[in-house]
């Protein structure tokens, strides 16, 4: 569904009159205007607060050059994955040590103590690690994109541009959301709108993986843990 679709659902929805465009005479139109306002809201807090989705994700690799230890972060960047690391291509297995306290960071720089696994830390978009890679080495690490837009235009965006722009994720998710906060916004009653919602969004959070194995001794990841390591009886 496009954005304008989506508004026309919710505007049915929420009793406001149902428009014909989104963007067109939008500097005299207080209602699109706030539509506009709450659809760019809701498709960000879903893309970024609820869930690190695979849609989102992304992956960037630094290579040294045996000075260089600051790296800018993607123009896409919005922030690391809940369960990312950085990882260097000559220990994939031990972690860089993430210092997330820039105090500290400068503590350990003027007194030359470094992890034994290198360290990381970012400040004003830029990546920083600590000791400078090797030539030819490199670091990777996963991230969440910051464009849920897919523009009608071309490319991904932050923001709805046009009527025709449409939610990267689930556009059900984005009507939905935005149904139950503007209820919320105009003091209506919304409580058993954030209940479909609520339940949608688990829904499409419980469908944005794989499943997991449940018979083996190995986790399928380092977040899995074996409850019963042995073989099923059959």
């Amino acid at each position: 569904m496009t954005l304008l679709t989506v508004v026309k659902d919710v505007c049915a929805t929420v009793g406001v009159q149902v428009p014909s465009t989104v963007f067109g005479g939008i500097a005299n139109n207080r209602t699109m205007q706030e539509m506009l306002s709450l659809a760019n809201e809701m498709a960000q807090r879903i893309a970024y607060d609820t869930r690190d989705w695979t849609t989102m994700r992304n992956a960037v690799t630094f290579t040294g050059d045996g000075v260089q230890t600051a790296f800018n972060l993607p123009a896409e960047y919005k922030r690391m994955l809940l369960t990312g690391n950085v990882r260097k291509t000559s220990s994939p297995n031990m972690p860089l040590l993430f210092i997330p306290d820039y105090d500290q960071w400068i503590e350990r720089r003027l007194s030359n103590t470094t992890d034994a696994r290198g360290e990381w830390i970012i400040t004003d978009e830029i990546m920083t690690v600590w000791p400078a890679l090797g030539v030819g080495e490199s670091v990777m690490f996963p991230y969440i994109r910051r464009n849920p837009i897919r523009l009608a235009g071309g490319g991904n965006g932050e923001a709805f541009m046009s009527d025709d722009d449409r939610f990267r994720l689930d556009e059900r998710l984005l009507k939905l959301g935005m149904i139950w906060q503007w209820k919320a916004q105009k003091g209506s009653p919304y409580a058993e709108d954030m209940g479909s919602y609520s339940d949608a969004l688990a829904n499409a959070m419980g469908h944005d993986g794989p499943a997991p194995i449940l018979i083996g001794r190995r986790p399928v990841s380092h977040h899995e843990r074996v409850a019963y390591p042995w073989p099923v009886p059959t």
